[in-house]
């Protein structure tokens, strides 16, 4: 009789055990979308970013910047209406040539990820 009242207990711990396993892992903020797309060709001096996420994001501590050929780093004002899973932000002055989009967003669990979104720019 006192297997009895343990052995839920022990399905409990286990399935517990898996859920914590799981959770971190599934956490991440991980881009579903991504305008411009990796190695992508865009026309003229604007750019319109949009990056979306699997997971709502703390946009407040999230980063977005912007890496020429040169190496010279400038950082993007996101656009605070955006939805709570999307960084956006506008890019203007650029000229032709190849570019990097360095991304960093932390995710409302606390974890950071990022990642860079190589792209170029073409004459207009």
């Amino acid at each position: 009789m006192h297997l009895t009242f343990l052995r839920p207990l022990a399905v409990l711990a286990a399935i517990a055990g898996f859920e914590a396993a799981a959770g971190p892992a599934a956490a991440h903020a991980v881009i579903v979308e991504a305008t411009p797309g990796v190695n992508a060709t865009v026309h003229g001096g604007q750019l319109e970013v949009t990056l979306r996420f699997n997971s709502r994001i703390d946009r407040s501590r999230s980063r977005l910047t912007l890496i020429d050929a040169a190496g010279k780093e400038s950082v993007a004002a996101l656009e605070k209406s955006s939805p709570s899973d999307v960084i956006a932000a506008a890019i203007g002055g650029l000229v032709p040539g190849k570019y990097r989009l360095r991304w960093q967003v932390l995710a409302i669990d606390g974890h950071i990820t990022r990642g860079d979104i190589p792209f170029t720019v073409a004459a207009p």
